[in-house]
């Protein structure tokens, strides 16, 4: 090995060292708390400038101040976050990822006030240079915690909290114990993790955290859960970006080879992200707490232009220089609401579209019109949204944040910070508005614009479309939704916002900035509009407001440090989930309620609760309080039937041999285990098929396969001669193949009425007549305008068959139909099933009621375990 190789090696050990130590602090905080902790590189960064705040600024012998860095402080600011943050979050994965980002952000805001933006190239040096010290300390930290975990009773608690968290509890651990010091831990080597990284970087509130982030590869790439393999990839990623330095090709290859070599944790990261999507934690749910419809005033636009005009006018000038980034700021936030609050997607990539549309529109600037330039750039941009939209066909919570984060950090570095990007760039203002208040009047047409565009999108099929994918993404897609377009047009729309905020912004303030759009930027935005009201066209407008305002009239840092605070409240106080604003009552218009049937009346809860369905002679029978209305007691043939003249396609099953559903040699399972071998089965009209086995027999993954959320290993679906094996879950339903699951999946955030009418329009059916008509099978009419939310389980069930049979399908597949129901509750869905096979509708139904089976079913059908 020469000379240079072995120096080069020497300074990637002395970087992968201290990724190592990142990877182990991250793994044991997520095997004891179920929290990837995206705070970890901030949590670094503080302890490095206290580090030097002791050691240099005021003093201290290094290893005095060392001690107080490490082994008080650190470990105390981790129990208080298990304690004021965390803690009541156990178990919610995505409010605790907001909660992390809010902790980032919060400490990046506070790091900025205590000790200014100006970067520090004087860190105190706590472990000497050589790079073998360093590796050392990482490898003895890492057996340490193998050691730790497999020989002591902690190790033992944390292994069992791993394996099953409540089992764990029941068992007489103290889960609460074993996170404590999971966080204790996590932030003691996230601040090791600090003091060895600043003195070979400039120490700043943004790069360090920056550079903590992208090394989080190497966690990922063990699955969080491999201390050695991850030990093993920081290594080797640090050694291979070490060594890429020592390339220097000719031409325009350079700064792209150079850039890689510099940027190659960020690589990984993305890397990691796609090819390990199973990074995940339990209970992932909704991105957002579905904001329920209620009856809470809505803003008037008037007081939305007053925030738009006079909140920048007292902390501007009279030049309006400051102010003119307002309504810019706002457009990109559009895009999150877009993407995060009406689609529900984790988008922490949305800095990266709006700098390449500021990028694109100053170098179009020169050789066309501005506004033509800026046109240009945000439809050369929006298509790029495909770059995240694509990986969030498949990924959700954790894996989507990195994914979006990486692509992020990418584009910043590979795009964004290249100088061949930038040379020559002088964006300007359009001729007619070279003025301050010329080009803010023009600014305010363009946010206007998108305003409405964004309100359109969040109204009538499309938006209700969304807001299903949001709340429940499987029950959307079993009541039609075309969940892959929908986020790929939500990405592509998002990225679109963004591209024209960008270039908005470009050319108001005359300057690109590469600064202004980096990963850090990305994730305060994400984190405003997630406290400020993601759903909300108002929050992106105020939120633009505030922290233009916040940092434009005071010292830098006070807007990180308040939506900061904001986030982590939003995790403790369940009243904040929904946003500050729904909160404080200020809201905009609703959106989607474009119909008398779809209209929601400020009464909305009261509905809920008290209205009285009316009988079929028109008498209103008087229900007990708060009873769900009984459903008709007769159903005929006519109950499914369209409007006169326009006969449903699937009325007359009997003769219908050709939709008969069969399943021929199925067999499926997950990963390496086998759930169902060779199982075949026809599902014929007219009658009721049920399906009984234990526990574990795939009954659940059987009706998987046939309604196209999960794709068998062998065997066919057909539907009468058409094979359907591939067909994803929405074109099944629009072929007349319905579902209902085990676990309720309705639309919180939607009406009662709106439920339905997704299954109705996505099945291409006459909406307000197939809603309708569901709502009067299921005696719903009453509460048509109530809030989904909050309902009691019998009306969820008839809520979630009322949007199945909305659909108008041939068959239907019945996941535990009774569930959580009363005995009168189930004799009368009964009759509605027994009335809908008498009808000529296929039913499948899986049971495990032996009585209720006997009753219904004409035909069963036994599974057993696969051995």
């Amino acid at each position: 090995m020469n000379s240079l190789t072995y120096d080069l090696t020497l300074a990637g050990l002395a970087v992968g060292s201290a990724a190592a130590l990142t990877g182990i602090g991250l793994i044991v905080t997520f095997r004891a708390t179920g929290v990837l902790n995206l705070a970890h590189g901030a949590l670094a960064m503080v302890c490095a400038y206290l580090l030097r705040q002791l050691a240099v600024d005021w003093g201290w012998p290094l290893w005095l101040a060392a001690a107080v860095t490490l082994l008080l402080f650190a470990p105390a600011l981790g129990l208080l976050l298990d304690r004021a943050v965390f803690r009541p979050l156990e178990g919610s994965t995505v409010p605790a990822l907001v909660a992390s980002l809010g902790v980032f952000v919060l400490l990046i805001g506070l790091a900025t006030l205590l000790w200014g933006t100006g970067a520090r190239a004087d860190a105190p040096e706590l472990l000497p240079e050589d790079p073998w010290i360093q590796l050392a300390t990482a490898v003895l930290l890492a057996l340490a915690v193998a050691a730790v975990t497999r020989w002591t009773r902690l190790g033992r608690e944390l292994r069992a909290v791993v394996d099953n968290r409540d089992l764990a509890g029941l068992s007489g651990i103290d889960a609460g114990r074993v996170s404590a010091a999971g966080w204790a831990f996590g932030t003691v080597t996230a601040g090791l993790t600090g003091v060895l990284l600043a003195p070979q970087l400039r120490l700043d509130p943004y790069g360090l955290p920056l550079l903590v982030m992208e090394v989080m590869a190497v966690a990922v790439a063990a699955r969080m859960r491999s201390l050695p393999l991850a030990v093993g990839a920081a290594l080797a990623v640090a050694v291979a970006q070490s060594q890429l330095t020592r390339l220097h090709p000719e031409g325009s290859a350079q700064p792209l080879v150079q850039a890689v070599g510099s940027n190659l944790f960020a690589v990984a990261l993305l890397v990691a992200a796609l090819a390990l999507p199973a990074v995940r934690a339990s209970g992932e749910g909704p991105v957002l707490p579905p904001a329920p419809v209620r009856g809470a005033p809505a803003v008037p636009i008037p007081l939305v232009a007053g925030i738009l005009f006079l909140l920048p006018l007292g902390f501007a000038g009279s030049d309006l220089h400051t102010s003119v980034q307002v309504p810019a700021l706002a457009v990109i936030l559009l895009s999150l609401v877009v993407v995060t609050g009406r689609g529900g997607q984790i988008s922490l990539g949305q800095a990266a579209y709006a700098g390449l549309g500021a990028l694109l529109t100053a170098q179009l600037s020169p050789h066309m019109p501005n506004l033509l330039a800026l046109l240009c750039a945000v439809l050369v941009i929006a298509p790029l949204g495909l770059l995240t939209g694509w990986p969030a066909i498949r990924r959700r919570g954790l894996a989507l944040a990195l994914t979006t984060l990486a692509i992020s950090l990418l584009v910043s570095r590979f795009v964004l910070e290249q100088p061949y990007a930038l040379e020559g760039l002088v964006p300007d203002r359009p001729a007619a508005f070279s003025g301050d208040r010329a080009y803010y009047a023009l600014e305010l047409v363009l946010l206007v614009l998108a305003a409405l565009t964004v309100r359109t999108l969040r109204r009538g099929r499309y938006g209700r479309a969304l807001a299903a994918i949001r709340d429940h993404e499987q029950g959307a897609a079993a009541a039609g939704v075309p969940v892959p377009a929908l986020k790929l047009t939500a990405f592509v729309t998002g990225a679109a916002l963004a591209a024209l905020g960008g270039g908005m912004l470009t050319m108001g303030v005359r300057a690109f900035d590469p600064g202004a759009f980096d990963p850090v930027r990305g994730l305060l935005w994400f984190a405003a509009i997630v406290v400020l009201g993601s759903d909300s066209v108002i929050a992106a407008m105020v939120g633009a407001a505030l922290l233009v305002g916040l940092d434009a009239g005071t010292q830098g840092g006070w807007a990180a440090a308040v939506i900061g605070v904001l986030a982590v409240l939003t995790g403790r106080l369940p009243s904040l989930r929904e946003g500050l604003l729904p909160a404080l009552g200020l809201r905009g218009p609703a959106p989607g309620r474009d119909s008398p049937l779809t209209r929601v009346a400020d009464r909305g809860h009261t509905v809920a609760r008290r209205a009285v369905p009316r009988a079929p002679d028109g008498q209103a029978p008087t229900p007990r309080e708060g009873a769900p209305p009984p459903l008709p007691a007769v159903l005929g043939r006519s109950a499914l039937r369209r409007r006169a003249g326009k006969r449903s396609p699937h009325a007359g099953y009997e003769s219908r041999s050709g939709d008969v559903l069969h399943v021929r040699g199925l067999a499926a399972g997950y990963g390496r285990h086998t759930v169902l071998r060779d199982v075949s089965l026809d599902v014929p009209r007219a009658h009721v098929t049920a399906l009984v086995g234990p526990n574990g027999a795939g009954k659940s993954t059987l009706f998987h396969c046939l309604a196209g959320t999960l794709r068998p290993r062998a065997g066919s679906v057909l539907l009468g001669e058409r094979d359907i094996t591939r067909l994803p879950a929405h074109a099944r339903t629009r072929l007349g193949i319905a579902r209902t699951f085990q676990q309720l999946a309705v639309f919180p955030s939607l009406t009662v009425a709106e439920n339905v009418r997704v299954g109705a329009e996505q099945a291409e059916r006459t909406a307000s007549g197939a809603t309708g008509r569901a709502l009067r099978l299921f005696a719903l009419e009453a509460l048509a305008d109530a809030p989904a939310a909050g309902l009691p389980t019998a009306t969820l069930r008839r809520l979630e068959l009322a949007r199945a049979l909305a659909t108008e399908p041939h068959t239907l597949l019945l996941d535990e139909p009774t569930a959580g129901l009363d005995p009168a509750e189930t004799a009368a869905l009964i009759r509605v099933l027994r009335a809908l096979a008498a009808d000529g509708m296929a039913l499948l139904v899986i049971e495990h009621d032996r009585e209720l089976v006997a009753e219904l079913a004409d035909t069963v059908h036994v599974l057993e375990p696969s051995s």
